[in-house]
């Protein structure tokens, strides 16, 4: 891929006033005409469709611009793959609005991997921390890596787990990578970058937004195999997950709980619409191994 196709690129991930999906239809067009670097500003706003946050872009576009000296500075401070990259992950090029860029930090070759997501409530109980101590193991000796969001709970534990037996994992946030969020799982989330992957679409400098981690969601499910969710409420944001999973074409295993407690009332809900009761590791593999790569 061409340095001058990827300044681009991350020039227009660090613009405000345009999403994803006006990037890729960026990206679309150039490949299309095979013009990938000179692109005015008054073509990109038409190409991606910007209309509410013009002025917002605009003033971006033009800082950036003016400042290109600050812009390299500020690429030269991320590693980073895009779209076009050999190594992007299979799956995840398959999804509506995969993104255009995944930030990293780690093992990068991770993303080469078969890929099995866990989710789950942040509040686990001891009983959901048992589960994911007992699937992971045999995800890790059938050569699954790991993918969760390094929230509290289930996130966290499946993290952990999947370390302490010699596994591997990825983490994908909802923030930028010099960003830890929570702070509860900052320790994990820097162990992971020295010996594992955390992977974000957003850049350095990026705080938490509420519409970031359902945006994560679509990464963690896209880039799995499938989802397997421990203990969830009816409302909880692991469904977000799930039913981006099955949006996918992808399979969901639901772990069912304690029908008296409202922890894991969402995964009894997602067993009841067709997600795969989960009581042991094999109920996992007999599904995963007839979609591996």
């Amino acid at each position: 891929m061409e340095s001058k196709q990827r300044t681009l690129l991350f020039k227009l991930a660090v613009c405000s006033g345009i999403g994803n999906l006006g990037m890729l239809k960026i990206l679309d067009f150039s490949m299309r005409y095979n013009d990938t670097t000179d692109f005015s500003k008054q073509e990109i706003i038409q190409i991606a469709g910007i209309t509410t946050y013009q002025k917002l872009f605009s003033d971006s576009w033009d800082y950036w611009t003016t400042n290109s000296d600050k812009l390299n500075a500020y690429q030269d401070a991320h590693t980073f793959i895009t779209i076009l990259d050999p190594i992007y992950p299979y799956y995840l090029k398959q999804i509506y609005n995969c993104p255009v860029l995944l930030f990293y930090k780690g093992n990068i070759k991770l993303l080469e991997e078969n890929c099995l997501s866990f989710i789950g409530a942040r509040d686990a109980s001891v009983y959901g921390i048992n589960v994911v101590r007992q699937l992971i193991p045999a995800m890790i000796r059938n050569n699954l890596t790991i993918v969760s969001g390094l929230a509290k709970g289930i996130d966290s534990v499946s993290h952990q787990v999947t370390m302490q037996h010699g596994g591997n994992t990825i983490g994908v946030i909802g923030t930028g990578l010099d960003n830890c969020y929570p702070k509860e799982t900052a320790h994990i989330q820097r162990k992971m970058m020295e010996e594992q992957l955390v992977i974000s679409e957003y850049p350095n400098g990026t705080g938490p937004r509420k519409y970031h981690f359902p945006m994560r969601n679509r990464i963690i499910a896209g880039m799995s195999l499938g989802t397997c969710v421990v203990e969830a409420r009816r409302k909880s944001g692991s469904l977000i997950t799930a039913q981006a999973a099955l949006e996918y074409g992808r399979e969901v295993f639901a772990v069912p709980g304690n029908v008296f407690e409202s922890q894991s009332d969402g995964c009894h809900g997602l067993i009841q619409e067709g997600a795969k009761c989960t009581v042991c590791p094999q109920d996992i593999l007999e599904e995963i191994q007839l979609f591996s790569i």
